[in-house]
């Protein structure tokens, strides 16, 4: 047998060799999971929302994050802030709402309230409680410990001693600098998003969602659909600008980047559009070039990418832009939360064929996640055989010579040293 597969360690790279393993047991073990919590979901920056969502004063929304409750909110003052979800007095869940517009917060268990910047609003009569009950916060709703923001999107972390958010993100701020450079007037989430579950460990979504490999094996159904409505176009005008391949962002941060085969709302058309819509896209490439010049104008009409931010956040901007994140409730198990992302004052048909893009390929019931969960969901079901079989292989583009390919696994080997890194070598 190779040494490498006695390897007491779960994640094992030999670069003289060319091999890089990954053990099952990280994707079925419970212990793993718990050790994940701590090592990773307790201490990486989080992403909670984005500031679309709560674009008015003593908006708000609720979510969990990191197996947290949180409210994310915005103050009289328009401070945007993010509480943990929890009454003071007995921990009920003090906002029940999904969403809202409130100038305050009131516990439905026993009443107590909260002003929309935290602070305890109910007075009771003399006797109730100690005059020290109103003093130094202790009534208050409870702040998570860090919060920041990155061209509105704004993170948590539970670690107060967490390096800043800007550190941490690293190479990944210029691409979602691309993404919030899309339109001048800024970027919004649109509608409510979507949330689903899938029988299967979060890191096969980590991996899955950087994955150029599996795309023409998995959705070629996709790409025989395109060709047949004209929506396909090879050409891809990129001028002098070409960035395809495989970006490493750092902190286990990774990106992959490729000229786009399909039609993106942003400023790239395609037949299946019809002509009225070609001039309208036309003014959209330009008024990107008068912005940026040509070659960043270019690349943000005329390319794809594929993001995946340690650990869990993925933005595709792609024929649409998704911003999706996932948590596992389980080893075998995870809840998926994707949200649309468009250009606010959007053209209102193109708008339309956002929408469109983005349930088409990316929603739930689309041509790609289906085929992805699927494959996930597959390979989860494999893993019952790992005592015999108990290796996963992300060895493809490491013989190259020269920068990696967007279909090699140099991404996902990223990941995995982040992972193995956080997690202290778990063996």
């Amino acid at each position: 047998m190779d040494s490498i597969l006695t390897n007491p360690s779960m994640v094992v790279e030999d670069r003289q060799r060319h091999l890089f393993r990954v053990s099952r047991r990280a994707f079925t073990d419970q212990a793993v999971l718990e050790a994940e919590n701590r090592n990773i979901f307790d201490r990486c920056w989080l992403y909670l929302g984005h500031s679309s969502e709560i674009a008015n004063n003593c908006d708000f929304i609720t979510r969990n994050v990191g197996g947290r409750e949180l409210i994310f909110n915005r103050d009289r003052g328009g401070a945007v802030h993010a509480f943990l979800n929890t009454c003071p007095h007995r921990g009920a869940m003090v906002v029940r709402e999904k969403k809202g517009n409130a100038l305050a917060f009131r516990c439905f268990y026993h009443g107590w309230s909260f002003n929309v910047n935290g602070r305890f609003a109910s007075r009771f009569e003399e006797g109730n409680y100690g005059s020290e009950h109103y003093g130094g916060g202790c009534a208050d709703l409870a702040q998570v410990p860090r919060l920041e923001s990155h061209r509105d999107f704004w993170f948590v972390n539970f670690d107060r001693n967490a390096v800043s958010l800007s550190d941490y993100l690293a190479g990944a701020k210029e691409y979602i600098d691309i993404v919030a450079d899309h339109a001048e007037a800024g970027m919004e989430i649109v509608g409510s998003g979507q949330q689903y579950i899938i029988n299967a460990n979060w890191k096969l979504l980590a991996e899955n969602s950087i994955d150029a490999f599996h795309g023409f094996p998995v959705h070629s159904t996709y790409f025989d659909y395109l060709k047949t409505i004209g929506s396909l176009r090879m050409d891809a005008g990129v001028g002098s600008f070409s960035a395809s391949g495989m970006h490493d962002l750092g902190n286990g941060h990774a990106v992959i980047e490729y000229a786009s085969p399909w039609g993106r709302p942003v400023a790239r058309w395609v037949p299946s559009w019809g002509e009225d819509k070609r001039e309208v896209v036309a003014q959209l490439r330009a008024g990107l070039i008068e912005r940026f010049g040509e070659e960043r104008g270019t690349r943000i009409a005329e390319f794809s990418r594929n993001m995946l931010i340690f650990p869990n956040l993925v933005i595709n901007d792609i024929m649409a832009i998704t911003i999706r994140t996932f948590m596992p409730s389980a080893p075998d198990k995870m809840t998926v939360s994707a949200w649309a992302l468009g250009a606010r004052d959007e053209d209102h048909e193109l708008r339309k064929l956002r929408l469109f893009n983005f349930l088409e390929f990316l929603g739930p019931g689309g041509f790609a996640t289906p085929d992805d969960q699927e494959a996930l969901e597959n390979c989860q079901r494999g893993y019952r055989n790992m005592r015999e079989v108990g290796w996963n292989d992300i060895s493809k583009g490491m013989p190259r010579n020269g920068p990696p390919m967007n279909d090699d696994e140099e991404q996902m080997r990223c990941f995995w040293r982040q992972w193995n890194e956080r997690m202290g070598g778990i063996a």
